[in-house]
């Protein structure tokens, strides 16, 4: 059997744990109820002074409760090693505490909860070595609280860090951030080791307190345990030991959840997109577009704040696809509505655009300076050249940043999530998605279709330039309805996309080859600038002569008639 790296488990707040090896040994001993005594004797976990003792055939005497073995102190031998017939856990040769700590930690959130409801927790805490600001994400992939990553920041008790504000604005919006919570924390950390002295695993015992204001509200308690060295059968064994203690596996709720009741476990105040099939309204189609990508959008927030990987692209594309779908669905929209709508989108779009272009250009750049091992071109130079568009990026980069800083920003968010909530339709929208939305669909392939026709080998690029954003809205509004209709309209999505993609790459190669020509121009004292500006010139424009030359089979595979027959 597989067990987790990492066990979480809840217990009521007299929970008492269980002494779990045989024999421990340590520096020193601590009595009495919840006392510990440094790294030797356990008193709180191990022994309470209730009523009587109860061990594991039931018995009673005394005043200490045990389980089936004893943590004891220094030279103080309970059981008879690791696996006893005390019952102890096989492995554990010895307990070893390391003390308790008082952490005292205040959670922000707004007055609503949005950031717990999206597995996002904010807080200050005192009592650690750490800095004191803490948040924490979900990573990718992984559902709210599930699997996340922290990130700690200094900073007064009082005041978010800048750079941690900026990363929540995407779930706070423009929600007032302030206290929700606080909560104070004993904790007991024991380490687990085995007959050589290597640690087995780490166990936190954490007696957590809701405070308000001087008054304790409510009180629980929380088991960790970390593994380290122990295997699979360790591990398993301590759990089963915990739990018949009285520990509660499940799924494990933070403990800021916990303490703010019903409000924190709501689910997220970001619309779901609703269920769809050829039966739904095509309503129901418009408002699941705007749910879906609003999330794609807000999901890209926090990873373009940090500079991540090619999440500046995902953004400017989720912004991209709410335009184009609102443009795609006008006939079931509110005109004014829509449009407006649709220019603060094109304003976030057009924020993020010079950025993800100089991304795109500089790989572009580098590949095709080194696409000829036989011919290559002076590094030097090259160097220069990127460093000029790296000097561009980073001017770009401060602009994303001071646009996703911005309170319209914020307050776009915020008429985005209501959008997606409530859309405003026409009576259009109440009919059927498959009548209603067919007809959108094919006006899209048919204007692509047009553009086509146009095109010449050599025509100008800004023509070719227009027929890619053709066949990208084509694939958008084939893509918006698929959830809805299926198989039909996914096949000329797929069309459009190769389509899209071929003439992505037709685009890419001339604006590389106009930029390599700017920089030469600005150059014109530097030969080997210039020599290389040159070189990579023609490369791209080969590039551009190679894109129009695989064009007509592309466009024959993508306008078969199996793939077109639905939009007729």
């Amino acid at each position: 059997m597989t067990v987790e790296d990492e066990l979480k488990l809840a217990a009521p707040a007299t929970f008492a744990l269980p002494d779990l090896a045989g024999r421990t040994r340590g520096a020193g001993g601590a009595g009495g109820a919840g006392g510990t005594g440094g790294a030797g004797r356990t008193g709180g976990a191990g022994r309470t002074g209730g009523a009587g003792r109860s061990d594991a055939t039931g018995g009673t005497d005394g005043g200490r409760t045990e389980g089936a073995g004893r943590t004891d102190g220094a030279g103080e031998g309970g059981g008879d090693g690791a696996g006893g017939a005390d019952g102890g856990v096989p492995g554990v040769a010895e307990v070893r505490s390391d003390g308790r700590r008082s952490l005292h930690s205040t959670y922000w959130d707004t007055p609503d909860l949005r950031l717990i409801r999206n597995g996002v927790t904010l807080r200050y805490r005192s009592g650690e070595d750490e800095p004191p600001w803490q948040l924490k994400l979900p990573l990718p992939g992984s559902g709210p609280g599930v699997r996340r990553e922290e990130i700690a920041e200094p900073g007064k008790p009082d005041s978010v860090p800048a750079k941690l504000l900026g990363l929540l604005t995407g779930w706070a919006r423009t929600g007032k951030l302030g206290p929700v919570a606080t909560l104070r924390t004993d904790r007991d950390v024991h380490r687990l080791l085995a007959d050589d002295g290597s640690e087995l695993a780490e166990l936190v015992d954490d007696s957590v307190s809701v405070l308000h204001g001087p008054r304790t509200v409510s009180r629980f308690r929380e088991l960790e345990v970390e593994r380290r060295g122990a295997d699979d059968v360790v591990l398993s064994a301590l759990r089963d030991r915990l739990v018949a203690a009285g520990a509660v596996e499940g799924q494990f709720t933070p403990k800021v959840v916990r303490a703010l009741g019903p409000l924190a476990t709501a689910p997220s105040d970001l619309p779901e997109p609703p269920q769809l099939s050829r039966r739904s309204s095509a309503g129901a189609v418009v408002a699941y577009s705007l749910a879906t990508n609003l999330r794609r959008l807000i999901a890209q927030h926090a990873p373009v704040c940090r500079g991540e990987d090619d999440a500046v692209h995902q953004m400017r594309v989720a912004c991209r696809r709410l335009r184009t779908d609102l443009r795609t669905f006008r006939p079931l929209v509110d005109p004014g509505w829509a449009e407006s709508l649709r220019a603060e989108l094109k304003w976030l779009a057009g924020s993020l655009g010079a950025a993800r272009d100089l991304e795109v250009l500089r790989e572009r750049i580098a590949g095709a300076a080194h696409a000829d091992p036989l011919a290559p071109l002076d590094e030097d130079a090259v160097s220069r050249v990127d460093a000029e568009l790296a000097g561009r990026e980073r001017v770009a980069l401060s602009e994303v940043d001071t646009a996703l800083g911005s309170q319209r920003y914020a307050r776009l968010l915020d008429r985005l999530v209501e959008a997606a909530r409530h859309p405003m339709l026409t009576a259009a929208a109440g009919e059927p998605a498959d009548s209603a939305l067919l007809p959108l669909v094919a006006k899209a392939w048919r204007k692509l279709k047009k553009g086509v026709r146009g095109l010449g080998p050599d025509g100008p690029d800004h023509d070719w330039h227009r027929v890619r954003i053709l066949a990208k809205r084509a694939r958008y509004a084939a893509e918006a309805v698929t959830p809805a209709l299926g198989k039909p309209a996914a096949r000329p999505a797929k069309a459009a996309e190769s389509v899209q993609d071929l003439l992505g790459e037709h685009q890419d190669a001339v604006v590389a080859a106009e930029t390599a020509g700017e920089i030469a121009q600005a150059h014109p004292g530097d030969d080997h600038l210039v020599l290389t500006c040159g070189r990579l010139l023609e490369r791209e424009r080969a590039a551009v002569r190679q894109a129009r030359a695989r064009f007509p089979g592309i466009w024959r595979e993508a306008s078969r008639p199996k793939t077109t027959k639905w939009l007729r």
